[in-house]
């Protein structure tokens, strides 16, 4: 059975993860890192999504 969908945020914040498990690599190249990088750029800039880095 599929889980249900997420409940949309009254509030317009949401939070994105990148962690892989037991915190294994993600990317193992550098060029993945930045293509990954540059498509959310891309749908930022399509969807308005304002980006805040607290890292």
């Amino acid at each position: 059975m599929p889980r249900t969908g997420r409940i949309k945020s009254k509030s317009g914040i949401y939070h994105i993860v990148m962690r892989g498990i037991n915190k294994q690599t993600i990317f193992e190249e550098e060029d993945d890192s930045l293509i990954f990088l540059e498509t959310l750029k891309k749908y930022q800039e399509k969807t308005a999504i304002k980006y805040m880095d607290i890292a």
